[in-house]
């Protein structure tokens, strides 16, 4: 049973969630949070799988309680859910250590199913959507993140050439399937050197490992 935290400061958007997610045999709503504040203590209590976490609540954001909830190092996974696909903050959520973000007017077979892909361990956002906000926002990178040569990391230093190779291609935004084909992988293979570069540099999961790529130079917003 996938256990879910739904935080939003709008009682009717909490209601519709609980609604759907209820109406699943594999999910379990525990906790409603209207702040970032109560959603902390809701995660605390209840150490849910998955966090529905809206951006802008009164007084502690959603931003700030992602960012806080993470850093205790709990399982519990945090899903960015915005107004817009390209809301600036959902770039900040992303670094801060959600797993992906959902817009709230998705389809609800689309909610679910990113419920249950991070779940799995999976990312919730496309390949090339991840691709596309990060070259939206390139400008929140920080000044390290910048044009040039890649940078000399100690999150890279354990990585093989074909897992810095695979690495470089997930944040321009290749699909396991496209990287088993053009580098002549079969996919298994693939999912394997992903789950390596993930555990030997600290990833969360495959949108953290964009956000690296990027902070390492390995790649760029003209590539």
């Amino acid at each position: 049973m996938t256990t879910v935290l739904i935080a939003d400061d709008q009682a009717m958007q909490r209601f519709g969630f609980r609604m759907l997610l209820e109406s699943q045999d594999d999910m379990a709503v525990v906790g409603e949070a209207p702040n970032g504040a109560e959603a902390i203590r809701l995660v605390d209590r209840h150490r849910p799988d998955v966090v529905l976490m809206d951006i802008r609540m009164p007084g502690l954001d959603g931003i700030e309680a992602t960012r806080r909830i993470v850093a205790t190092g709990a399982r519990t996974r945090v899903l960015i859910v915005t107004t817009f696909d390209l809301d600036a903050y959902a770039y900040d959520g992303l670094r801060a250590g959600a797993s992906g973000f959902l817009v709230k007017d998705a389809q609800p077979e689309e909610l679910l199913a990113g419920i249950r892909a991070v779940v799995s361990g999976d990312a919730v956002v496309a390949p090339s959507l991840t691709r596309r906000l990060l070259d939206a926002y390139i400008h929140h990178l920080p000044a390290t993140a910048t044009p040039g040569p890649p940078r000399e990391d100690s999150r890279l230093a354990a990585l093989t050439d074909r897992e810095r190779e695979i690495l470089t291609v997930i944040g321009q935004g290749w699909s396991n399937t496209e990287i088993a084909q053009r580098l002549h992988l079969a996919e298994s293979t693939v999912k394997t050197h992903i789950s390596r570069i993930l555990a030997k540099t600290g990833a969360r999961d495959r949108v953290q490992a964009v956000i690296l790529a990027y902070d390492t130079r390995l790649v760029t917003p003209e590539q």
